[in-house]
């Protein structure tokens, strides 16, 4: 346990990672010396890389002439990085400093993606976004519909007396003669809440909730009228299981290790300066002249 504490310490991270861009910078210049340096030494890791380049594009090794040409062109790029550099031309150039903080932060992601996370880790993050994923509750049930319109005011008492009828038949009632004719289904399948509000209309859902399972019940009201229900069938909602998370769980503790990870090197970095933020004066407008005097002699 001790040891797993010392490995996420934020500072190993960054020791680490100051060390990967020392040898990443090291190695990638082939030991080359900095921009005022006239030395170019290409290393056998770097004409390997070339040479790798070139075979996944051609699907085959370059010749000795054309290995030629790739290191002339490599030489003459680092040439004109260097010149480039020397002459300042990187300064304030807003596509190379993207560039650049690109660089040195892929570089910490990567370190961030080194370890996988462990199950606890996603236990962790499920649980923390477990409303996120919950499934929605789902229901089950049979209506019988009774038009106030057609029914005028005789529709409450009619919808009582096909309810006693119904509750007389139980769960295995025909209901086909029963009731109005509507383009609503007499029998819903089982579905999540939401959809059953989007065909009965909002908060049909929820007065199901108040049906006894396995009973006729009612009325319920909607915006068609008076309907008449059995609900023999719910399912709660519930938190699916790790497995089936496992990938969208893994990338999401990745993506917040790597956030932890940058603003941690940023924090550590911005130690060694001091940053001065010189804002510009808001002008002064112009002086305003006294107001006249009310009054008259």
């Amino acid at each position: 346990m001790r040891l797993k504490s010392i490995l996420r310490e934020p500072l190993l991270h960054f020791l680490a990672i100051g060390a990967a861009l020392f040898l990443f910078f090291h190695f990638s210049s082939g030991g080359s010396a900095g921009p005022g340096s006239t030395r170019i030494v290409i290393s056998t890791g770097q004409i390997a890389h070339l040479e790798a380049g070139f075979t996944r594009t051609w699907s085959r090794p370059p010749s000795e002439a054309e290995l030629k040409g790739l290191i002339d062109e490599w030489v003459r790029e680092e040439i004109a990085v260097r010149e480039a550099m020397a002459a300042g031309l990187d300064r304030d150039d807003s596509v190379m400093r993207r560039r650049l903080r690109q660089k040195l932060e892929f570089l910490v992601e990567d370190s961030a993606e080194a370890s996988p996370p462990t199950d606890d880790e996603l236990k962790a993050w499920l649980a923390k976004h477990a409303d996120e994923y919950r499934s929605e509750p789902r229901v089950a049930f049979r209506q019988v519909f009774v038009s106030r319109d057609r029914r005028g005011a005789a529709a409450e008492a009619d919808a009582a007396a096909i309810l006693k009828r119904l509750t007389a038949e139980g769960s295995s009632a025909r209901i086909a003669t029963l009731g109005d004719a509507t383009m609503l289904p007499a029998d819903f399948d089982l579905a999540p809440l939401r959809d059953v509000d989007r065909m009965f209309g909002a908060g049909f859902a929820r007065q199901l909730d108040a049906a006894e399972l396995g009973k006729w019940s009612g009325p319920i009201r909607s915006g068609y009228g008076l309907h008449l229900v059995l609900v023999h069938e719910r399912v709660e909602g519930a938190l699916p299981n790790l497995e089936a998370l496992r990938p969208v769980a893994r990338r999401e503790v990745l993506a917040e290790r790597r956030k932890r990870q940058l603003a941690a090197m940023y924090d550590r970095l911005l130690e060694k300066y001091t940053v001065v933020i010189e804002r510009p004066v808001a002008p002064q407008g112009p002086a305003s002249s006294p107001a006249p005097a009310k009054g008259g002699s």
